[in-house]
C-alpha cells in the first residue's frame, strides 16, 4: 500500500467541538494533517473546515466513523490530490484561455487542459501550440438545444471535472448548466448590470466609470448570478480612453479567472446557498 495525501472538505452545522472530533478521528485513522483551516459562519451557524492528510487511507471505514461523529446535515468529502481535468470553452477572445494555456504550461495552474470546445475556430491554432485538442462546434444553422447536445457530447468525453468559460459568449441553457452543478465557471466584468449588451468598456468610459473589474463565479440558472469565487478591480480616470479601458479590462478579467480556477482545482472553494467560502 502506497501512502496518499488527500484533503478532507468538511461542511456542517457549528458545534461544540467539531474540530477535536474531526482531527481525533484523523488520529485514529494514523493519518498526517499536513494543514488545516476552518471557518465558523457565525450567521448561519455554519461550520467549514479543510484538512490535507496524509497516510494510508480506508476511505468507507474513515468517512463512517466521521459520520457518526458529525451532526445531522453534515457533507464531508474526501478529495484525491491528482490533478483536475478542465474542458475550456472559448468563442474568439484569446486573453482569458492564453493565460490559463500559459499558466498550466509552466506550472503555475496545477490543472489537466483535456480539451478546449469553441463556437468559432479562431483559437484553434492557439491551442494546438500547447498540443490540446481543439473542437470546433459551430452554433450556426442550429437550435440552442441541438448546439448544446453535440457540446455535451464532445465535453463528456473527457469526463473533466470543472467546465471553464473563458469568455465563451453564449448563455447556456438550464439543462446544459444542470449537467455539471457547482462545475462550471465563468468570468465577466463588473460593470453588471449597470453597461449589459455590446461594447460594455465603450458605456464605461462614456460614463467616466473611475473602476473597472472583473468577476468570476460558479454557473447557475440565474443569468451571472451564481455564487461569486473571486473579483478584483482597478482604478481608471479621465486620461483612460474606451480603448485602454477595454485592455485594462482584458487584464484584470484573465488574472481574475486563473485566480479563481486555482483555487477551485486546490479545493479550496466551498459553496454554500449561493456563497462561497475560501479557506
Amino acid at each position: 500500500m502506497t501512502m496518499e495525501k488527500k484533503t478532507l472538505l468538511t461542511d456542517c452545522p457549528d458545534a461544540i467541538g467539531l474540530i477535536s472530533k474531526i482531527t481525533n478521528i484523523c488520529y485514529k485513522h494514523q493519518l498526517n494533517i499536513v494543514h488545516n483551516n476552518e471557518f465558523v459562519d457565525n450567521t448561519n451557524k455554519q461550520f467549514f473546515m479543510r484538512t490535507e492528510l496524509e497516510g494510508y487511507f480506508n476511505d468507507k471505514t474513515f468517512l463512517a466513523d466521521l459520520d457518526h461523529a458529525l451532526p445531522t446535515g453534515s457533507h464531508r468529502r474526501l478529495v484525491s490530490s491528482e490533478r483536475k481535468r478542465i474542458v475550456i470553452m472559448v468563442t474568439k477572445e484569446a486573453h482569458c484561455i492564453g493565460d490559463i494555456l500559459v499558466k498550466a504550461y509552466d506550472g503555475t495552474l496545477d490543472v489537466d487542459i483535456a480539451a478546449v470546445v469553441g463556437n468559432y475556430d479562431t483559437l484553434g491554432k492557439l491551442t494546438e501550440k500547447f498540443d490540446i485538442p481543439f473542437h470546433h462546434v459551430s452554433h450556426e444553422g442550429l437550435t440552442r438545444e441541438e448546439h448544446e447536445d453535440k457540446l455535451l457530447a464532445c465535453i463528456n468525453q473527457y469526463e473533466p471535472n470543472y467546465v471553464v468559460l473563458a469568455k465563451y459568449m453564449r448563455i447556456l441553457t438550464p439543462e446544459f448548466v444542470s449537467a455539471f452543478p457547482h462545475q462550471i465557471i465563468n468570468i465577466h466584468h463588473s460593470f453588471l448590470p449597470a453597461f449589459i449588451g455590446a461594447k460594455p468598456y465603450l458605456q464605461a468610459f462614456e460614463r467616466g466609470v473611475k473602476i473597472i473589474g472583473a468577476t468570476a463565479h460558479f454557473v447557475t440558472n440565474d443569468l451571472d448570478e451564481g455564487p461569486i469565487i473571486t473579483q478584483n478591480v482597478i482604478p481608471v480616470d479621465h486620461n483612460f480612453s474606451a480603448k485602454d479601458m477595454a485592455r485594462s479590462g482584458r487584464d484584470v478579467e484573465k488574472s481574475v479567472l486563473s485566480k479563481a480556477l486555482g483555487l477551485v482545482v486546490d479545493d479550496r472553494v466551498f459553496v454554500h446557498g449561493n456563497r462561497t467560502i475560501i479557506l
